[in-house]
């Protein structure tokens, strides 16, 4: 049986030849070819050249010519079929398997790619005939008719029965898998998905349209976009608008503009910059970045200026950290303003957009920078935890190599950070004093740990302020303390507390049972000269950050097991642990 054409074709799009010629032949690059000398004769004078933009190698001393399939067989004397699954394997799919399974299914996506082909010819000249907003809309927005035609855009009216005319040519199981309609369970009738809606269609690097993206013309209670479900042949986190087009347009400096929105890309690439693609709203996956490392080594991720496009790039540039490699790299820009890409294309045109794009931060300047911003430089506690952070993303680097490196300029910086102190970011006087005072408790007696001077301070406190501890009874038990009599004087102590026994007639019963324990908590409880000198409210405050302190002490504790655990012996449910644990950490 016959491989697929659109398997084979994608495997050719996802690799490049001189990816697959350059494991075999030393090349180098010239112009927008790559030169080597000959694998298949004895040559001193390179005449092998290799084009991925035309997608073949050719031999001028021997004659050879043919594409990655074709080298393979010549080189390694392999089977087509060989070929193919090697390359397969290279390009990160799965084994086209001649099974009947395999077969079915692969005629169930030929369905499936003709209702979606059918379903965007049939809108987008819709769109052109509408008199009403949708065009106009798009028009106002400074998208052409040009343009609106090369995306295929195109317009789902409220009133479409598009669904009958699908009808003719496929059956209704055909048409609701491919999540373009639905059954409503109220009127049991079955609803265009994207009615009322601008729809893109989203194609694969192929060129075939497997799913679309719908924005409503007018704003009301509706969601603004939607997109399509996930499908048997569409999983969002695998796919990339617009690659299909931006890979045609490689540049010589291997850049691709990833951008939030279908509507960010279709308005940069209305403004003449074609390398734009978009990572459809989600956060950009392992599977789209190494699609996109396909076509380009240099992917900049733009995203909106607000708050929440902030937060989202750095989500992105914490999860991919780990990818980067030599080739392989990831940059970021941001917007000021709460701007999106659109709008400033609009306001400040593309000379300028291309200029903040030139001023683009690698993946590590554009992590730091982001957490210095937020980093107490006063905070000793702060800056261990900043510095166990950059550790563990370090850690995470798959390329050794690189993560020596990238790890040790980050310590460097981290060290330059001590001299910068009074430079720092500078907390409300109140709040300054407060950790000053507090800061006091780690000189204490030798013989405890910090963290152990931390949970004596909180007893004193719950032993002679009791009216402070009942109203936060629940965050005292929440607490584990270090060694079992410690939590067992503090359970007693919540009891009393709670049943309201913290009286003249119950101490001295207590007092008896454990006098060494509390002469220990009176004599090293340093913070017991500070409490004097407050009032409630300070006392409050102090009592918060000593809580904080030594959450932050046994999470360093707990980091630092794990971290030295998976050194020792990498395991995944202690990487889990660790992963959970950071997430925790960073939000605190």
């Amino acid at each position: 049986m016959k491989y697929p054409k659109e398997y084979l074709d994608e495997i050719k799009l996802r690799l490049k030849v001189s990816q697959i010629v350059g494991k075999t032949v030393k090349l180098k690059k010239r112009g927008k070819e790559f030169v080597g000398l000959s694998p298949f004769t004895n040559e001193k004078t390179p005449s092998f050249t290799v084009s991925d933009e035309k997608g073949f190698y050719h031999c001028f001393s021997s004659g050879e010519h043919g594409n990655i399939f074709d080298f393979l067989m010549k080189t390694r004397s392999l089977k087509f079929g060989e070929a193919v699954r090697q390359l397969a394997s290279d390009a990160g799919m799965q084994p086209f398997r001649f099974t009947t399974f395999d077969v079915e299914k692969e005629k169930r996506y030929q369905i499936y790619r003709n209702i979606l082909k059918d379903y965007a010819e049939y809108h987008h000249k819709i769109i052109f005939r509408q008199v009403s907003s949708p065009k106009d809309y798009l028009n106002n927005r400074g998208i052409s008719d040009e343009i609106i035609s090369e995306f295929q855009i195109g317009f789902v009216p409220g009133n479409s029965n598009y669904f009958l005319e699908l009808s003719k040519k496929y059956n209704e199981k055909e048409i609701l898998d491919t999540g373009l309609f639905y059954r409503s369970e109220k009127s049991n009738k079955i609803v265009n998905r994207f009615y009322s809606r601008i729809i893109f269609p989203i194609k694969n690097i192929l060129g075939d349209v497997i799913a679309f993206g719908g924005r409503i013309v007018k704003d009301n209670k509706i969601a603004k976009y939607i997109n399509s479900p996930e499908t048997e042949f569409y999983k969002k986190g695998k796919h990339v608008f617009n690659l299909d087009k931006a890979k045609s347009s490689t540049n010589n400096n291997q850049e691709v503009i990833v951008v939030e929105g279908y509507m960010d890309v279709i308005s940069i690439y209305s403004s003449g910059i074609k390398n734009v693609v978009s990572n459809s709203g989600i956060a950009l996956t392992e599977n789209q970045i190494n699609l996109i490392w396909k076509f380009f080594s240099k992917p900049i991720i733009c995203l909106d200026g607000d708050t929440s496009g902030q937060k989202a790039a750095l989500r992105i540039a914490e999860n991919l950290f780990q990818f980067i490699q030599e080739n392989n790299k990831i940059y970021f820009v941001s917007l000021a303003n709460g701007l999106d890409p659109d709008d400033y294309i609009k306001e400040k045109g593309k000379n300028n957009f291309e200029k903040l794009i030139t001023n683009n931060l690698s993946i590590e300047e554009f992590i730091w920078n982001i957490h210095l911003k937020n980093l107490d430089r006063s905070d000793p506690f702060a800056i261990t935890k900043f510095e166990k952070k950059f550790k563990f993303l370090c850690q995470s680097i798959k390329d050794e190599t690189l993560r020596k490196h990238i790890f040790e300029n980050y310590l460097e910086k981290i060290r330059n950070l001590t001299p910068l102190q009074k430079f720092g970011n500078k907390r409300d006087t109140k709040s300054y004093k407060i950790l000053q005072e507090t800061k006091k408790i780690s000189i204490a007696r030798e013989h405890l740990s910090k963290e152990e001077i931390k949970e004596y301070s909180i007893l004193y406190v719950m032993f002679n302020y009791p009216k402070i501890v009942s109203p936060r009874v629940e965050i005292f038990r929440e607490i584990n303390f270090s060694s079992k009599k410690l939590n067992i004087i503090k359970s007693e102590l919540l009891d009393l507390i709670v049943e309201e026994k913290f009286n003249k007639q119950n101490i001295p019963a207590f007092m008896e049972k454990h006098s060494k324990l509390i002469d220990d908590i009176n004599q090293n409880s340093v913070i017991k000269n500070i409490f004097l000198k407050k009032n409630e409210s300070q006392q409050v405050d102090l009592l918060n950050e000593i809580l904080k302190e030594l959450n932050e002490i046994k999470f360093s504790k707990r980091i630092d097991a794990l971290e030295e655990k998976l050194m020792d012996n990498f395991d995944e449910k202690s990487y889990s642990d660790l992963i959970e644990l950071k997430k925790q950490i960073n939000k605190e």
